[in-house]
């Protein structure tokens, strides 16, 4: 029951102007390796390439399985290379197997905004920034999400960890403006001890000075009882899949979590 949201159409249409069709399809969008600083040739056509990754940009709307690999190669879009170009074309090889995928919209008992935030300290091997994603749900439905490199470099995790806790604080309290009502204060959960721990401690110690604005910022929300913080384990953190490079088995368990799914079989 529900409704089924999905862009078939659009998936092979990119998948057209990329020549890959009939590519082979792979089990996830990124590659589990970390790539390494080394000199690569510039692709040669750098149009294409951004045409391609424009069209990725909107594609999750309705995929967000693919906003972390899409936002890596959005970082290079000022100066594509062959490499960069390969991770494009293993977005487009995972797309292929996905294109009946769907984004599974129901209906809930449950008129609850729940979030879940994380981050990946200093995992940018290119400057060190971190990244940040969250996901949003409204009772059982996924309704905003985001992966999204920091503007700045984290001294710690805990900063790291705020700045993503901010970033998905500010989207549910804009969807509480946008009368999105839920029953009880919006839960964000977070599997940083060192964030949560500060909520209950007030004293603000002298190595976290740097990350004052967001955490006077969440704070100040939490105390207003506007949203509610709580710690969750690695293992249940759905915005995992947004920071982060997973194995197959990981991907695979939360891509079902956040209800994309393939069609009911008849």
């Amino acid at each position: 029951m529900g409704l089924m949201l999905r862009q078939h159409k659009y998936t092979l249409d990119i998948l057209t102007r990329a020549g890959m069709l009939s590519c082979k399809h792979v089990d996830t969008p990124i590659s589990t390796s970390k790539a390494t600083i080394m000199p690569d040739p510039l692709f040669f056509d750098a149009t294409r390439f951004r045409q391609i990754i424009g069209a990725l940009q909107y594609l999750t709307f309705t995929c967000p399985d693919i906003c972390f690999a899409v936002n890596r190669v959005c970082q290079f879009m000022h100066a594509p290379t062959d490499s960069h170009w390969a991770v494009v074309k293993r977005i487009m090889r995972y797309l292929r197997g996905t294109t009946s995928h769907s984004l599974h919209i129901t209906r809930s008992s449950s008129f609850s905004l729940h979030g879940f935030t994380d981050a990946d300290w200093i995992g940018s091997v290119e400057d060190r920034k971190s990244t940040g994603g969250y996901l949003v749900f409204f009772g059982q439905t996924p309704i905003a999400w985001k992966s999204g490199k920091q503007h700045t470099v984290a001294c710690s995790s805990t900063e790291a960890e705020y700045k993503a806790l901010a970033d998905g604080t500010t989207e549910v309290i804009l969807l509480t403006d946008l009368q999105i009502l839920s029953a009880s204060a919006p839960i964000i959960s977070c599997d940083n001890l060192g964030a949560t721990y500060l909520f209950v401690n007030p004293v603000f110690h002298a190595r976290t000075k740097h990350v004052e604005v967001d955490y006077h910022f969440v704070r100040d929300r939490v105390a207003k009882k506007e949203i509610q913080i709580r710690f969750i384990s690695s293992q249940d953190q759905f915005a995992d899949v947004f920071t982060k490079l997973l194995p197959t088995s990981s991907f695979t368990a939360f891509h079902f979590k956040f209800r994309v799914d393939p069609p009911p079989s008849a």
